[in-house]
């Protein structure tokens, strides 16, 4: 393309359609690691107590996938509901596996005793398959209520900021037209 036949762009609105690219590729990037796993089957968990440090530290993000319980051996982490009111979910290491009793024994590495209560088959999960530090807090942050707001503005933003775009190259288009 000649110089001539190559259209001026208006050098805000190159700007502004550059941010907005760039914010759209920051919100895709960041939920990239959120979705495609859970499209593969893995569910994701963050650590929110430190019973497994310092393995898996508070605020780890846990990608939990399910294992048949009889495959699970001594030694594997594993994710479970807890036998509390609220469902807390619980990621401890496997201490034993009774298949003939449909439970494991499991223990959180900082702790010095085992579970008080078998883990049955019922409550189970999966098992750990990944254990990312630090990035749980921030996945929580996201998923939030306040979080989704802010990826839902970050995205309105973008889509403004790709209109001004428009428009100013169009302006600038029509003045050279007359």
């Amino acid at each position: 393309m000649s110089r001539e036949t190559r259209k001026k762009k208006n050098p805000i609105a190159t700007l502004c359609s550059v941010i907005g690219t760039v914010l759209l590729i920051i919100v895709v990037a960041a939920c990239i690691p959120l979705t495609l796993p859970k499209a593969m089957g893995y569910q994701l968990y963050t650590v929110v107590s430190g019973s497994m440090e310092p393995a898996i530290p508070v605020g780890s993000l846990v990608y939990i996938k399910y294992v048949e319980p009889k495959e699970i051996i001594e030694g594997d982490v594993i994710a479970f509901y807890g036998s509390d009111a609220e469902g807390s979910i619980i990621t401890h290491r496997v201490v034993s596996n009774s298949s003939a009793m449909g439970e494991f024994i499991t223990k959180g590495d900082a702790n010095e005793e085992n579970d008080m209560n078998p883990v049955t088959y019922n409550q189970y999960m999966g098992k750990m398959v990944r254990s990312i530090p630090k990035i749980g807090g921030i996945v929580q942050t996201i998923t939030g209520g306040s979080g989704k707001a802010a990826v839902g503005c970050v995205i309105g933003l973008a889509i403004v900021l790709e209109i001004i775009a428009a428009v100013l190259n169009r302006r600038l288009e029509d003045d050279e037209e007359e």
